[in-house]
């Protein structure tokens, strides 16, 4: 086994193995908790390659584990497998042959980047002092599949001492790595406004309590949370993202339907957010003659990772990958289910650039043109392989 300041060559055999596996992935999307077919192929991959594997996890889940000969420590590696319901509008000879549905946010890379490392692992490296557990995801966009797992025992037989986990990104080139101490992603909740007030005609306002008048105001308040409640110096996200009510021109509807997300990056912001949310909702529609019926659902918490992790792996890997520039203080208004597993198991979440200048790779994730640069494969594979390296050593260190 390399020392964790070499770097790992990473066979041309198995980059073309991974980058063939993305497009087959790409090519046949699945949504959350369908992924039967991209699940099959990861379960024969697996085995095919020694691993112990577990199926059917939180329905369609899959768990390869690579149990060594010598006590050390057990490291979790995670690759969500959910495609999103997107028409898909490239034109590349493996675009998606499944109506409306799309690998549009890079989960195809993930899987790819897994069995990649699945395969050095097993085929070049073969002899590593850790117990390595891949955990295949369903479900990542907002269905709870994360939280599935874990509910089926992902973190259990065995747990895991460390966690790791990577997201290609578009945003930065492929020499480029986002690796945060702290908070990375922001938590997410989602929620459901109905303003229900007196509907009547269009020409007669004064008879009616019109909850479009309602809307309208709560609209505006609600940016004042961010604005007037929220420290400068913190980060907080209110969108409405949905409208809904009446469909004729000259009826003033019953009721207006208004739906949206909240975001922040620490708990004590989202209890600030929710107060002057419900708040801000309650009072205005009473001072329209309305009323209001209000749901959250929080969909993931922030994605916080463990700062000695990251410190670990970062202190061989500035040595290792002096051509990528490593970036400790990025953060995203984005989600990541990830962030359960955080919660439990000390680790890390990591952006690898994909983005390039060429013509077909400059949309962004969830774009019906979302393309990435498939360099980031063999980055993503050589990067997690030193991560992994880096762990292992310093478990070693603290042992002697």
């Amino acid at each position: 086994m390399l020392q964790d300041n070499q770097k790992i060559f990473v066979s041309s055999e198995i980059i073309t193995y991974a980058i063939e596996k993305r497009r087959d992935f790409h090519q046949h999307p699945e949504l959350g908790f369908q992924e039967k077919r991209t699940a099959s192929i990861i379960e024969t991959e697996l085995k095919n390659m020694g691993f112990l594997v577990k199926s059917h996890i939180a329905e369609t889940g899959v768990i390869g584990i690579y149990h060594s000969d010598v006590k050390g420590p057990v490291i979790m590696l995670r690759f969500d497998m959910d495609a999103l319901p997107i028409e898909e509008e490239n034109q590349v000879s493996f675009k998606s042959t499944n109506n409306k549905i799309m690998h549009a946010c890079g989960h195809d890379a993930h899987m790819a980047i897994g069995l990649g490392l699945a395969k050095l692992i097993s085929t070049q490296i073969k002899d590593i002092d850790a117990t390595l557990k891949f955990v295949f995801q369903p479900a990542e966009e907002g269905l709870g599949g994360a939280e599935r797992m874990i509910r089926d025992g992902a973190l259990l037989d065995p747990k895991p001492d460390y966690c790791l986990g990577v997201h290609v990104w578009n945003e930065k080139p492929t020499n480029w790595i986002g690796i945060t101490p702290g908070p990375m992603m922001a938590g997410a909740v989602t929620f459901k406004i109905e303003i229900q007030g007196k509907g009547g005609h269009g020409a007669i306002p004064n008879e009616t309590r019109d909850p479009i008048i309602a809307s309208s105001q709560i609209i505006n308040a609600l940016q004042t949370i961010i604005s007037r409640n929220v420290s400068p110096l913190e980060s907080g996200v209110v969108s409405i993202c949905s409208i809904h009510g009446g469909n004729a021109f000259n009826v003033i509807p019953q009721k207006v339907e208004l739906l949206g997300t909240l975001r922040y990056f620490k708990p004590e912001m989202q209890k600030v957010i929710i107060s002057r949310f419900e708040t801000i909702v309650k009072n205005t529609s009473l001072a329209f003659g309305c009323e209001s019926l209000i749901e959250i659902q929080e969909i993931t918490p922030p994605v916080i990772n463990d700062q000695s992790v990251v410190e670990i792996i970062l202190e061989h890997s500035r040595k290792v990958f002096p051509e990528i520039v490593f970036d400790t203080k990025y953060q995203s208004m984005g989600s990541e289910d990830y962030a359960f597993y955080l919660n439990e198991v000390p680790g890390c979440f990591i952006f690898m650039g994909a983005g390039s200048q060429t013509e077909n790779i400059r949309f962004g994730h969830h774009h019906p043109r979302f393309e990435i640069d498939e360099t980031v494969i063999q980055n993503s594979i050589s990067f997690l392989y030193q991560a992994i390296l880096s762990l292992i050593n310093n478990q070693k260190y603290h042992t002697l």
